[in-house]
């Protein structure tokens, strides 16, 4: 992915209004992200545990989302797995992230959601760049490529930015 302002980052989002995204928290250490390993910049607001942001490539455009998701209530010995990256992880790791669909249908209240880990750091755990939390499986020996691993992922996060547009 290619480094990002924090104004392209503001002016990416597709299922908010300009004050929303205007307000929206957006991370300070943008120029020590490790850019050449991420597929899309995902982040968490500190300030509203409950809300999330995503930013990609989505055919030929900037695209960001605003999410929402709820904090783990599952019990200890539970495992999650990740719809986008396909990592496992224990309790909390991975949160169903909810968001407004686009457009006139965003704003009636429609929403989709899809399973995802909390952090956002699919990339990261594609690449063996960052494991999960101690005691998770951690991620499935495949017969897939790296490369082909980091396809999927990016084709599942735009199948779940389809259904936000749709």
């Amino acid at each position: 992915m290619r480094s990002l302002t924090e104004q392209d980052i503001r002016n990416s989002f597709i299922n908010c209004s300009k004050g929303e995204a205007k307000r929206l928290y957006v991370p300070r250490d943008l120029d020590e992200l490790p850019w050449d390993d991420l597929d899309f910049l995902g982040w968490r607001d500190p300030g509203a545990p409950d809300r999330s942001q995503l930013v990609t490539e989505h055919d030929g455009r900037l695209v960001g989302v605003a999410l929402r998701f709820q904090p783990a209530q599952r019990g200890f010995l539970h495992r999650s797995m990740c719809s986008l990256c396909l990592t496992t992880h224990p309790r909390g790791g991975v949160s169903l992230m909810t968001a407004r669909k686009a457009g006139p249908a965003g704003r009636d209240g429609n929403t989709v959601g899809a399973y995802m880990c909390t952090d956002l750091a699919c990339s990261l755990y594609v690449r063996g760049k960052k494991v999960p939390a101690t005691g998770a499986m951690a991620r499935f020996e495949e017969s897939l490529t790296l490369e082909e691993q980091i396809a999927r992922t990016s084709g599942n996060l735009s199948a779940f930015l389809g259904k936000v547009y749709g």
